[in-house]
């Protein structure tokens, strides 16, 4: 009787030992991601001249920010190690087919060095949608930032395809660039996970025109936006 009941209590244990496995098994595979900005906004030439403290950036500040982000980028999940999945939704442009791009850079709540970091979108020429995943460990001057004091606001801005400091407004054929308005979303997907967009909240379902990763890597001359002065900050 005894050795019954002892095989019943290991066989117990072993259901439930696989249970648990299973269960830990689903958390790991489960995607860990967040929303930190889905921002719809027109961006006119005046906007761009007029933008404080640096011309041609639109500011995703306060209310614009995800206020659910979390303080620390690297535990208990690890986002500073992970991707970010940039979907730019272009819904007006100019004629033309100008070649455009948008640096998207992190300004943290304390910085080292040059105290921010950036990527850029895919290079578009028209309407429609592109996204894009960025590795968090590639993009520019990503080591100036301490991951794990979170983000404090996003800084887009707009530029051509020349480089780094291409800044739209520059051109003296802004008009290709200006008026334009746009829907960009960027979402933080953890280490070990996948961008899935059932999770992301009022996404339409949408062709991705475009998986450009020309400009993923910026050489280190190709700078996405000129140094801010923390002062100004």
């Amino acid at each position: 009787m005894s050795w019954t009941i002892c095989r019943m209590v290991r066989g117990s244990l072993s259901a439930w030992t696989g249970l648990v496995t299973l269960w830990l098994g689903s958390l790991t595979a489960r995607a860990e991601q967040f929303v930190v900005f889905d921002a719809t906004f027109t961006f006119t030439k005046e906007d761009a001249d007029n933008s404080k403290p640096s011309p041609s950036h639109y500011y995703v500040r306060d209310k614009l920010m995800n206020s659910e982000r979390p303080k620390d980028w690297t535990s208990p999940v690890d986002y500073r190690n992970g991707t970010a999945h940039v979907r730019l939704e272009v819904l007006e442009k100019p004629a033309g087919g100008e070649a455009t791009t948008w640096s998207v850079c992190y300004i943290p709540n304390k910085g080292r060095d040059k105290g921010y970091g950036c990527f850029n979108t895919p290079v578009y020429k028209e309407v429609g949608v592109f996204e894009q995943d960025i590795p968090m460990t590639k993009f520019w001057q990503n080591d100036s930032i301490v991951w794990d004091q979170g983000i404090k606001e996003m800084h887009l801005v707009i530029k051509d395809n020349s480089g780094g400091s291409g800044h739209a407004h520059k051109r003296q054929d802004h008009e290709k660039f200006f008026p334009t308005k746009v829907r960009m979303t960027v979402i933080q997907v953890s280490a070990g996970s996948k961008y899935d967009p059932s999770l992301v909240p009022n996404l339409p379902p949408a062709k991705v025109d475009s998986l450009n990763t020309e400009k993923l890597n910026p050489a280190k001359d190709d700078k996405p936006v000129q140094p801010i002065e923390k002062s100004k900050k």
